[in-house]
């Protein structure tokens, strides 16, 4: 069957097709061969190519089913890659510790995030998003997100490179970048302290009283936000989004204290 000549614009695609880029990704994916992979719309197979010789089982999603017949031929002599016709984000999480990597259709990042962070066996996701997500999900511009800081206890987010935007066909608009997302082998929090922890950083993201150090007064009484600015090196009139998750592990100690 030929390849679709067309991309889907409702889908998002935007190929991969610099195989120094997908040669790269695919190195910081995966570290251990004896990995289960979970690929995000592997389209023609540019990084499937690289991530099956480097894993134990491959399992590459995709939604287009223009491409799948494509994808499953180009595939079927390889006994560890099974192609999935389908959504990723419809998936049931495997039960056994397992990795996520792949092209992320910009427009779906959020879910695709979603579901990694929901999935209780992840150990890591590589994905390549938009670079302004990557950048202000890993903290790279100076300022941090309402997800990175909930999720920091038990995740570790990363920005660990850039790729242009002609590594992509048809070519976007905005270059792309590398997120690594790992979940922490030992919590910076233990569970029983992690509703807590929501309740504290939702409350200071809530924007009530203009300042970091007034939406924590509305729970806290301000001798203790001070003590708690004051352990963490803050000082009363920082935003919220220049704060980071290791200073709010501050004020959460103080405050839970």
């Amino acid at each position: 069957m030929a390849r679709p000549s067309r991309v889907s614009r409702a889908l998002s695609q935007n190929f991969l097709t610099d195989p120094r880029a997908a040669a790269r990704l695919a190195d910081i994916a995966v570290s251990d061969r004896e990995a289960l992979l979970l690929e995000v719309g592997a389209g023609k197979g540019a990084l499937t190519e690289h991530l099956a010789p480097r894993c134990r089982r491959l399992l590459a999603y995709e939604i287009d089913d223009r491409l799948v017949p494509t994808l499953t031929a180009r595939f079927s002599a390889l006994p560890q890659v099974r192609v999935v016709a389908g959504d990723f984000l419809r998936a049931r999480p495997p039960r056994t510790p397992f990795s996520v990597v792949g092209n992320v259709p910009f427009s779906r990042t959020s879910a695709v995030v979603d579901w990694c962070l929901r999935a209780p066996a992840l150990t890591d996701a590589t994905l390549l998003t938009q670079l302004e997500y990557a950048r202000k999900r890993t903290g790279d511009y100076g300022s941090w997100t309402l997800l990175t800081v909930l999720s920091w206890p038990r995740y570790e987010w990363r920005l660990l490179g850039r790729v242009g935007r002609y590594s992509f066909r048809p070519v976007p608009r905005v270059d792309a970048g590398i997120v690594r997302i790992e979940r922490r082998r030992t919590p910076l929090l233990t569970p029983a302290s992690l509703h807590g922890w929501r309740r504290l950083v939702e409350l200071g993201f809530s924007g009530v009283g203009g300042s970091l150090h007034a939406s924590l007064r509305r729970d806290h009484r301000r001798h203790r936000v001070d003590e708690a600015f004051r352990g963490a090196g803050l000082g009363r009139g920082v935003l919220v989004g220049e704060v980071p998750p290791e200073s709010w592990l501050r004020i959460h100690e103080v405050l839970a204290s």
